[in-house]
């Protein structure tokens, strides 16, 4: 990986500089064509490394965010991340009392229809980060932000868990082309 400012092909001479001092000719002949081949994904890795860049850029913005008073504070960071997703991810923000973030954790990966969620992963992250406040997100793939049947009922089991430790669920968001809440629905 290049560092910012510091153009990609420069980096990669100075690194197979420093791997073939001290090699025979065959392996210097191996290295070179481990270049090469590394060249034709020099844009791939560009493009890898610009997207993990803008992810560090808007988890600052967000984290700056301090404390979440309405849907909106956080909608807007999930559906920059999870909106463009080909198969399903079940997210969890982590707040303490003052509704401050904590931590941001992708709990579940699942298929284009569907992701399977476990309370008790749950429960144990909200101990891990030892959280006052929940906020749930997972998109939709289809683009459709219409909570399903399944979504309203691991909304409410996770509650109940919750609930058990003293965990606050302030709401349930559904990423599509647009953002659905479920506690404004009176769903959570």
């Amino acid at each position: 990986m290049s560092t910012i400012g510091i153009p990609h092909n420069t980096t990669r001479t100075a690194t197979s500089r420093v791997k073939t001092e001290g090699l025979t000719s065959e392996q210097r002949v191996l290295d070179e064509q481990a270049a090469t081949y590394t060249t034709s994904d020099t844009q791939a890795g560009h493009e890898i490394e610009i997207l993990a860049r803008a992810e560090q850029i808007l988890r600052q913005r967000f984290e700056r965010l301090g404390t979440l008073s309405q849907p909106s504070d956080a909608s807007n960071w999930l559906r920059m991340r999870l909106a463009t997703r080909d198969s399903e991810a079940f997210c969890v923000l982590l707040m303490d009392n003052r509704h401050r973030v904590i931590a941001f954790e992708e709990l579940f990966q699942g298929t284009i229809d569907g992701a399977s969620v476990y309370p008790r992963e749950v429960v144990r992250a909200c101990i891990k980060y030892n959280a006052a406040a929940v906020i749930f997100a997972h998109n939709h793939p289809s683009g459709n932000s219409e909570p399903s049947a399944a979504d309203v009922a691991i909304t409410r089991t996770l509650k109940q868990a919750l609930d058990l430790i003293g965990v606050r669920v302030l709401d349930h968001l559904v990423i599509g082309e647009t953002v659905t809440s479920l506690s404004q629905r009176g769903l959570c």
